[in-house]
């Protein structure tokens, strides 16, 4: 008997339910086309109900999503989130007591960004197209200074300390440097894996990065040629000549802020989808911009970021369960996105020319008819 996928639905907050919304109407299409059983469930967390159950908007007061919520999403294939962040919401509560609770809790070590240029979309690197932009970076997502080791002491004082602890363990090094590896060899390209670190100044931390990914490398992936990039020369290439990566593997800090540069080259937050992964367990699909609230109800925020990280769920949920049907379903959805696109520019540049409900409509059209 084939499997049903069990899918957790996250609207969060602001636009995050409407591009979701799409997103499902994608993936109900991609389910007809290609033969898979999928349901849903939707978790109604967010800023809204921190607030109307009496959750301070100024400091961390209660639980964001409860104990026994994040047991039940353990026992999903997949979740799918659309959007965190409330304007009467303090910044951090809602991303710590969510984002980074489900991040830590459900062990999904690895932040996957796929920095891709669709046709069609607008990119401020000049003369640089689809053929020169597409690779993906692979950042640490458990360890490092995200961890909050750390603190303040004599805080208000002239004396005031702070401290906050870049912690770093071979265990959880090597373990995304394995994931890059094996990614990498899966998506057969340049064969080339960069790691991007700081090794002339964390000499201790990063050490410990070379080492492990040197190790791994020559031990276990001589097929895969190993590169490497200062985190500011990175930042440079990335811009001067994105073709030259294929996958980027980063620590934890380092990776957020490259991959918002990213974001950036390849369209814009609209466009940019990531996943938090945990490949023996449940993983997290996400559109990286924000929730966006000043546009909600207005059925104008661009989806594409959102149904792209619904085609890296169907692609990631099935290489983890050795599920082809699945997979191929991903890639339908993002060639689906990739004829889409083209038709999305009105002639202003930058805008979308379409309402979401509409681009949802199209790519589900566009994945019915491929």
């Amino acid at each position: 008997m084939a499997k049903t996928y069990r899918i957790a639905v996250i609207g969060g907050d602001g636009t995050g339910p409407e591009v979701v919304a799409e997103g499902l109407k994608v993936l109900a299409a991609a389910s007809e086309a290609c033969g898979f059983a999928y349901e849903t469930k939707d978790f109604n967390v967010g800023g809204n109900r921190y607030l109307e159950a009496g959750g301070d908007p100024d400091e961390p007061s209660i639980p964001v999503i409860g104990d026994e919520e994040i047991e039940e999403l353990r026992s999903f294939d997949a979740i799918y989130l659309g959007a965190v962040g409330h304007p009467d919401v303090a910044p951090g509560i809602l991303e710590k007591g969510l984002l980074l609770r489900l991040r830590f809790e459900l062990d999904q070590y690895v932040n996957l960004r796929p920095v891709k240029l669709y046709p069609g979309v607008w990119t401020p690197l000049k003369d640089k197209g689809p053929e020169e932009i597409d690779f993906v970076v692979v950042r640490e997502n458990t360890e490092g200074l995200y961890t909050g080791m750390g603190g303040i002491q004599y805080k208000g004082t002239p004396h005031e300390v702070a401290t906050q602890i870049m912690c770093s363990t071979r265990h959880g090094v090597e373990r995304v440097i394995r994931y890059a590896f094996d990614l990498c060899r899966r998506r057969d390209d340049k064969k080339r894996l960069t790691l991007v670190a700081k090794t002339n100044v964390l000499t201790y931390a990063h050490d410990l990065w070379w080492r492990t990914f040197n190790e791994v490398g020559q031990a276990d992936y001589t097929d895969i040629e190993r590169d490497y990039n200062h985190v500011d020369a990175c930042c440079m290439w990335f811009v001067k000549n994105p073709e030259f990566y294929d996958t980027v593997v980063v620590c934890n800090m380092f990776g957020d802020i490259i991959t918002d540069l990213g974001a950036m080259i390849q369209g814009g937050m609209g466009v940019a989808a990531g996943g938090n992964i945990n490949p023996g367990g449940v993983s997290m699909f996400e559109p990286i911009g924000g929730s966006a609230p000043k546009y909600t109800g207005k059925n104008c925020i661009n989806p594409i970021a959102a149904i792209a990280a619904l085609a890296m769920l169907l692609t990631e949920t099935g290489t983890n369960a050795g599920d082809e049907t699945l997979v191929a379903a991903g890639d339908r959805v993002e060639k689906a996105i990739m004829e889409v696109t083209p038709r999305m520019q009105s002639q202003s540049a930058g805008r979308m020319g379409h309402s979401t409900t509409e681009v949802g409509d199209m790519v589900a059209e566009a994945v019915a008819g491929a």
